[in-house]
């Protein structure tokens, strides 16, 4: 990978951290702003409304973690290597998945392990 692309590559990242960490700083605002509810039936309702922005935050967090990686694989000049394989990881799939730490070949292999394991 050139210096150009990982210039490009870099401020995708940042932009999408960015981005991230103001959804999620929104997200939160939200979560302490909501009011207690004195019918039981709302406090059902607004409890399973939090759990599920709990998990929204959650998924968020782990890809501002796995954006936080990337950057460091950048800086190391590890960004754009299979972890796996150790060959590039191709720039269609890195515009696609940013973050990603597998190329398309090691990724799919993975993928049908997982499913094998799932099946047993």
């Amino acid at each position: 990978m050139n210096d150009v692309q990982q210039a490009y590559f870099r401020e995708l990242l940042l932009a999408q951290r960015v981005e991230l960490q103001e959804r999620i700083e929104g997200e939160f605002e939200v979560l302490r702003e909501q009011e207690p509810h004195s019918d039981p039936a709302d406090i059902g309702s607004a409890e399973e409304q939090r759990q599920w922005q709990l998990r929204l935050l959650e998924r968020e967090k782990k890809l501002l973690d796995k954006i936080d990686e990337a950057l460091e694989r950048l800086a190391r000049g590890e960004y754009g290597w299979c972890r796996e394989t150790g060959e590039a990881i191709g720039l269609k799939r890195l515009l696609l998945r940013p973050t990603a730490t597998l190329c398309i070949e090691a990724k799919e292999r993975q993928e049908l392990r997982e499913r094998h394991q799932r099946a047993i």
